[in-house]
């Protein structure tokens, strides 16, 4: 559906993207993610035609659209602050882009009361003008503005940044259902790691103008292909050649000491029944305890590292900071890194010193 060919973007004399290669496929939810300045909103707007790229291609459904402006494109676009024209009532900001377009009145109407309710906005919305509703709401708006064309592509460029925490949990999923409702090839940007895995089908991960991985969520979460992925995405504790030379002891695991190794937060554990019969013990005290509700997380230093986990609130025992306490893992859960290059290790790696 989209194809990236070879992309390059420079702005005079910095290179914003020096070389991308991407492929979307039809009905995708993909996103672009990493942390601010890498590169993701310029790949996207490249994508849009708002930036024309120094390098390479740009395929839309086989077709070159390179250099074709960005109204030719077929796709909608909803912006970081929405773009919505706050002098105009919700009605007039959907039907801008067929006023554009110099539809009927008429088929101008049906289309916006369409795809107005199929983003759940009432008929006294549409009255309303825009100042007049909530953040949740103007979204909507957006996305119906965008989608009221019936592009092939929709592109949207961190719409939930503005939001509170809390209407932004809420209104991802209400995105993901809309498209999903509508099968829209969907480019998404964020630099919210929580966002990019509970809504895409895959992710491509942006480092400095560079795609470290693509791939699905847990694809991206689970099996990090470089050590830039494994610290962005989710939360891990950085592992030491002691630590890792004792796991090796007890098991015969055959890790590297020498790689950058890494344990996920949730692959440790205080309850040796909970990381399996292949899980095990280590000593270590408890730095510290933060309680958060529905669980408690710890820090246990074992053999120069610092353990993070968590630990559920179920009524269980609770360690207190200063005590004796064993840690629990899995050899198998451990990421490692080679140390110059960042790159995972395979097993074959793991077994030759680097």
């Amino acid at each position: 559906m989209i194809r990236l060919d070879n992309i390059k973007v420079t702005f005079g004399d910095f290179t914003a993207i020096p070389h991308l290669d991407l492929h979307v496929r039809p009905g995708e939810f993909f996103t672009l993610l990493g942390p601010s300045g890498c590169g993701k909103t310029t790949a996207l707007r490249t994508l849009a035609g708002f930036i024309q790229p120094s390098g390479g291609t740009v395929h839309v459904d086989g077709k070159d659209v390179t250099r074709l402006p960005s109204d030719k494109r077929q796709v909608g676009m909803v912006f970081q602050n929405y773009a919505l024209f706050p002098s105009m009532s919700v009605w007039e900001n959907i039907a801008f882009g067929l006023r554009v377009r110099k539809e009927k009145p008429a088929d101008s109407d049906r289309l916006v009361r369409d795809i107005a309710g199929r983003v759940e906005l009432s008929d006294e919305q549409l009255s309303k003008n825009v100042a007049e509703l909530s953040g949740g709401q103007q979204q909507r708006v957006a996305v119906a503005r965008a989608l009221v064309l019936r592009p092939k592509i929709l592109l949207l460029d961190e719409p939930l940044s503005n939001l509170d925490a809390k209407l932004r949990h809420q209104l991802r999923q209400q995105l993901k259902d809309l498209q999903s409702q509508f099968g829209i090839t969907t480019v998404y940007v964020t630099h919210d790691q929580d966002e990019a895995l509970a809504m895409s089908d895959r992710v491509a991960v942006f480092n400095k103008g560079v795609v470290e991985q693509v791939g699905t969520p847990q694809e991206i979460y689970d099996h990090s292909a470089t050590e830039f992925v494994c610290n962005f995405i989710g939360d891990s504790s950085a592992l030491t050649p002691e630590f890792v030379t004792e796991l090796n002891r007890l098991t015969g695991a055959g890790l590297s000491t020498d790689a950058k190794s890494y344990l996920r937060v949730e692959k440790a554990s205080l309850n040796p029944a909970a990381d399996g019969s292949a899980a095990v013990g280590l000593p270590g005290t408890v730095a510290s305890r933060t309680y958060h509700g529905l669980h408690s997380r710890y820090v246990v230093r074992s053999h120069g590292a610092e353990i993070r986990l968590l630990v559920k609130e179920d009524g269980g025992a609770h360690p207190e900071p200063g005590t004796e306490t064993t840690v629990y893992v899995q050899p198998a859960h451990v990421l490692q890194y080679h140390p110059g290059t960042g790159a995972a290790l395979t097993r074959e790696d793991q077994a030759v010193p680097l």
